[in-house]
C-alpha cells in the first residue's frame, strides 16, 4: 500500500530524498500544523515534536512505495518513530500522511530553537551529506 510523506527536514532536498528513498515522487508545499521543528543538539537536522499553535513547513510527498518506506525507517533511525497526521496544502485541502517525530526519550537533544531549512541549504547540507551515517549506510545499501 502506497502512502504520503511530509518532510520537514533533510528530506526536503530531492536529491537526498532520492538518494535515501530510491525514488524521486512527485512534492508539493505543505504545512503541519500543532507542531514544532526543533534544531538537534549538534546536529545538520531538526526533530518534530507536538506543539499546540506550531506551525512548520514542508513537503509532501505522494505515493511512496513499501521498499522506499523501508529505508526511510532505517534512514531516521531510533531516535525517530512514523506517524501519521494531517498536512494542509493549497491553504484548502487535507491530506493524510506519514512523517517522523522525535520519541519523546531523545527530546532532550533538542535545542530550544526553530530549524532553518534555508540555513540548512547555505550553511550544513554538505557536511550532512558528507558526514552522516545514516545517510550512507542507506544509499549505499540495496534492498
Amino acid at each position: 500500500m502506497k502512502r504520503n510523506l511530509f518532510a520537514y527536514g533533510t528530506l526536503m532536498c530531492e536529491d537526498i530524498l532520492s538518494a535515501v528513498a530510491g525514488c524521486a515522487p512527485a512534492s508539493a508545499a505543505a504545512v503541519l500544523k500543532d507542531y514544532r521543528r526543533l534544531k538537534v543538539r549538534g546536529e545538520q537536522y531538526p526533530g518534530l515534536i507536538h506543539h499546540p499553535g506550531g506551525w512548520v513547513e514542508g513537503l509532501l510527498y505522494r505515493d511512496i512505495k513499501p521498499a522506499a518506506w523501508a529505508r526511510l525507517d532505517r534512514f531516521e533511525g531510533a531516535m525517530y518513530e512514523r506517524v501519521s497526521v494531517v498536512v494542509e496544502f493549497d491553504d484548502v485541502t487535507l491530506v493524510q500522511a506519514d512523517t517522523y517525530l522525535i520519541r519523546p526519550e531523545s527530546e532532550h537533544r533538542l535545542e530550544p530553537v526553530e530549524w532553518d531549512f534555508e540555513g540548512f541549504l547555505a550553511h550544513g547540507k554538505d557536511g550532512f551529506v558528507r558526514d552522516y551515517a545514516g545517510y550512507e549506510s542507506v544509499r549505499t545499501q540495496s534492498d
